[in-house]
Formats: structure tokens, sequence, C-alpha cells
């Protein structure tokens, strides 16, 4: 049995999100089914991690098993004649049995785009937030540099999958400006639920003055979500980079 690491990239717009769904079209479905057809036989493809409806990566791994002998570097081109172009097969690589797209993963990187000018622009509809009130990018940052560390993260969730733990280090996070667009680069060892776009709307609250720039912290002790600012629109929303490492194989994407 061989074990097969996909690398993709993909516009969530049309998506319910990554996670197969009984009434609801997702990414990993549409992966599944394409898979299924170039290999021969029903597929359960394992995820990186639960991306919202809505929701794009610039980056993605999945793997699977398979008992098909298809050389890894012709399963790219085989499944891309089966999927929708919305989503789309960058690379494959083998790798060792105990792989695991999720289990593996150390570090994710989740980029938000915000649109910040007084007139929208029709190609950034749900590829990022319009916000035409002028945001302050030093402020921004100010409340950004509050989430770095290890904290305990429940201020910043929505109530859904249920994890052991809500705590989580944030290795970074980064506001840059680019004329009109604003990203919001954030880097952890894991994501709690809508937790990339509750910290999105809370540095943005800073910087309209409704939340302290400089009390980040005192939010995420309090461990209280109706402090922290809102859950920003999904289509903001990218997985930007991944990092691997699982004692065999170490790599890192984006």
């Amino acid at each position: 049995m061989r074990n097969i690491a996909l690398f993709l990239t993909y516009v969530g717009t049309a998506y319910h999100g990554w996670q197969v769904q009984k009434n609801a079209v997702t990414v990993a479905q549409t992966l599944e089914a394409a898979a299924g057809k170039v290999v021969g036989h029903s597929v359960k493809m394992t995820g990186c991690g639960r991306t919202d409806a809505g929701v794009h990566a610039k980056v993605y791994v999945a793997n699977f098993k398979t008992h098909s002998q298809i050389p890894v570097e012709r399963l790219p081109y085989a499944l891309n004649t089966h999927l929708p172009e919305d989503i789309v097969v960058t690379g494959a690589r083998e790798v060792p049995e105990k792989f695991n797209a999720i289990g593996s993963c150390i570090r994710k990187e989740y980029t938000y785009l915000i649109y910040n000018s007084r007139i929208r622009d029709p190609f950034y509809v749900n590829r990022a937030w319009f916000y035409p009130k002028h945001l302050d990018e030093n402020i921004m940052q100010q409340a950004a540099n509050g989430f770095v560390g290890t904290h305990d993260f429940a201020a910043v969730r929505s109530v859904g999958t249920q994890v052991r733990s809500t705590v989580r280090t944030v290795y970074y996070y980064n506001i840059e400006r680019s004329g009109d667009l604003l990203h919001l680069k954030v880097c952890a060892n894991g994501f709690l639920y809508n937790m990339a776009r509750a910290m999105a709307g809370t540095v943005v609250y800073a910087a309209e003055g409704k939340v302290p720039a400089d009390g980040i912290l005192s939010i995420l002790e309090s461990g209280n979500r109706t402090l922290a600012g809102p859950t920003v629109p999904p289509g903001g929303l990218y997985l930007s980079k991944l990092w691997y490492d699982d004692g065999e194989v170490a790599f890192h994407v984006g």
C-alpha cells in the first residue's frame, strides 16, 4: 500500500469547506471523487486541516492510501483532468506509511486580506474583505503583537469542533500594507475553529478604537469571546504556508 501526499491549491468560494459533508459540496468530496476515478478504487483523503465554507488555500496538503502503481509524477496531471477549475493539484510525492497530512503538520500560516479603500474593487469580491474606513496598520500591528506567544485562545474561537485544549502557540502575526490591500499573516502550531478570523476582527477593532491595542493579553486571559472582535467574513482568508516534520520527512510549502 502506497501513501501519497498531494499538494493542491483551491478557491473555496463554491465549497462548504474541506471536510466531507452529507448535504453539501466540499473540497475533500470533490478530490476523493477525482482520485477514485484515477486509481480505480474509493479513496479517503486526510487533509491538513478544516477550512471553513468560502475559505481559500494557496497551499494545502492531503494524503491517501492506494494500491495503484501509477507513477507519482503523473498523478497531478491525471487528477486535474477530473477536477473543476477552482481546485488544482500542483504536485504529489510518495511519503512514509505513518505520514499524516494533519498529524505531521507542525505549523500553519493563514493570511487574511482586507481591501481597505473607499471604493470597492469587483476583482476582490469573495477574495478580500472590503473595508471602506481607513485602518491604521501600525495600531493593528500593536494589537497583533499581543497574540504572539503561548496562550489560551478560547476568547478568539467559535463554538464548534471539540478540542482537548484551547492553548496554542502563535509564532508571528504580521500586518503588511500594499497600497489598498492589507495582509494579515499569522503563524501558529494550530488554530481553533474560526480563530484566525476572530483574531483579524480583533485587530480591526483595535484600529477602530473598539478594543485597546495594548489589551489583547487581557482579552485572552479573560477567555471571554464577547470582549474580542467579530469573526470576519471567510472570503478574505487563505491557508498560505505549511510546515511538516514527523521524524521521517520534513518540508514546508508556501
